[in-house]
């Protein structure tokens, strides 16, 4: 068989590796995306999310008081899961602010897609439900204007470019 036709015969296989959401969906990724369950985009909803693994980071931010404990999606996981083969995502919130990330930021020890802010469901009104949260204090690196700009709250959005 070809790796065209391999390729073709697994793709739908992929599609189905992702569950139809049953809640209410606080994600939705598109664009240069392999793996999808409601179209050309995957949606998320919130035990879809709790279901991949999530991580929990401990990080003062420039927005909040004292250390905070995020808990939430790798960004590189959830690229992963989805297939992104895109060099950047749009990221937006439910407000149509939008931020570019490149790839480069999806790293292990990187970004997280949080959900839980000490232990806690966010609100819209505490910068919920979704919140792109960097390990700032891991890491110096993270500690500038670029990635704080990148640092997106109310997210409920996603696209990834080529």
């Amino acid at each position: 068989m070809s790796l065209f036709a391999l390729l073709v015969a697994t793709a739908p296989l992929a599609a189905q590796d992702l569950a139809m959401p049953e809640g209410d969906v606080l994600l939705t990724v598109t664009g240069a995306i392999t793996v999808a369950n409601d179209g050309d985009a995957a949606a998320f909803d919130r035990a879809m999310l709790e279901d991949l693994d999530p991580v929990t980071v401990k990080t003062t931010t420039i927005w909040t008081d004292g250390v905070q404990t995020f808990t939430g999606v790798p960004l590189d996981r959830l690229m992963d899961v989805v297939g992104a083969t895109g060099a950047a995502i749009d990221a937006t919130a439910i407000n149509d602010y939008s931020v570019e990330i490149p790839a480069s930021d999806w790293e292990d020890g990187g970004p997280i897609v949080a959900f839980l802010n000490n232990g806690e469901t966010m609100s819209v009104r505490d910068k919920g439900p979704l919140w792109i949260v960097w390990p700032f204090d891991d890491n110096p690196e993270f500690q500038t204007e670029t990635i704080y700009s990148r640092s997106i709250w109310q997210l409920d959005r996603i696209v990834v470019t080529e």
